[in-house]
């Protein structure tokens, strides 16, 4: 996926006020109008203005953008970071066109959140917006139920037409059990209300940060799990890291390589829970030593007769 810079589609710079960045846009919107421009490239150059001031106008949007980071303008394919979003509240509010087409780009960062949505017709007196953020937890977090403090960053525009980030801190109690993807709702936490209206509420979109050892798939939780030549071959009971603590699996004997042993209900607890599933890999011993090559010469003379490419063979 190629990255956009939005900065240089509009010419200004990454300082840029939001006045400067409206003044940009509407300058260029004139000259690429397909209206106006008949050139050949004039409605792609007209569509990439347009998305850059729709991704830049919107102080949460462009947040978002900015936090991105690194210069990517180098022409390698982009893929953004895992939790690249996190820690980020956002209204939820926007002025995007349902009908409006967005590059690959524009909705891997943004999805159509915003699209076409609108914040409440304010009245004397009406309830504040919902706001929206994505929180990391670790997977021992889902496994036993925890209470993280959380800081989450809100974009706002200065006097100077500029975006800064404000940041809060909100004491969260991780439900057990809670996967990807799950929401949780804090009443009271959104934007300000209206006159007497009251607040409304921040909903925590949940993700599992990635985790060295486990590989979660919704709620069942895998592990590669290396084993001798010997144990695969002869069995063994050996001692299984898991998310919520230490466990003694049995290898049965004649185990191969990629092999899946189950622990039923030792996946991320829930109604019912996950399974974990360990991954048998075959870890070899070193042949550096005089002793270890002959303890391998052996082991090739008493199974001479063995084929292991067999399979391949028509």
């Amino acid at each position: 996926m190629e990255f956009k810079d939005y900065y240089a589609a509009l010419g200004v710079e990454k300082t840029a006020t939001t006045d400067q960045i409206k003044r940009a846009y509407r300058k260029l919107a004139r000259k690429y109008h397909p209206d106006l421009n008949k050139a050949a490239d004039a409605e792609a150059r007209f569509k990439d203005v347009a998305e850059a001031y729709e991704a830049l106008h919107d102080p949460e949007k462009r947040a978002a953008y900015d936090a991105l980071g690194a210069d990517h303008r180098d022409g390698r394919s982009f893929t953004p970071p895992p939790g690249w979003d996190s820690g980020f509240e956002y209204s939820g509010r926007g002025d995007a066109d349902d009908a409006r087409a967005h590059s690959d780009f524009f909705e891997t960062l943004f999805g159509r959140q915003a699209a076409g949505a609108r914040g409440p017709r304010r009245s004397a007196s009406h309830a504040g917006g919902d706001h929206h953020a994505k929180v990391e937890i670790e997977l021992q977090d889902t496994y036993r139920g925890a209470s993280r403090t959380v800081s989450l960053r809100t974009p706002q525009v200065d006097a100077d037409g500029r975006v800064t980030l404000t940041t809060r801190q909100l004491t969260v109690s991780i439900t057990k059990g809670v996967r990807s993807g799950q929401h949780l709702r804090l009443v009271g936490q959104g934007g300000a209300g209206f006159g007497e209206g009251p607040a409304g509420d921040l909903y925590l979109e949940i993700q599992i940060a990635p985790d060295p050892r486990f590989r979660v798939d919704d709620r069942d939780v895998a592990i590669d799990l290396p084993v001798a030549p010997w144990e695969a071959a002869l069995g063994a009971s050996v001692t299984l890291p898991t998310p919520d603590g230490n466990v003694q699996l049995s290898i049965p004997p004649d185990s191969a390589s990629g092999q899946r042993l189950r622990l039923k209900g030792k996946g991320i607890p829930s109604q019912p829970p996950g399974d974990l599933y360990a991954v048998l890999t075959i870890a070899l011993p070193p042949s550096g030593t005089t002793t270890a090559r002959e303890a391998w010469t052996q082991l090739a003379r008493a199974f001479a007769d063995f084929n292991p490419r067999q399979a391949l063979e028509g």
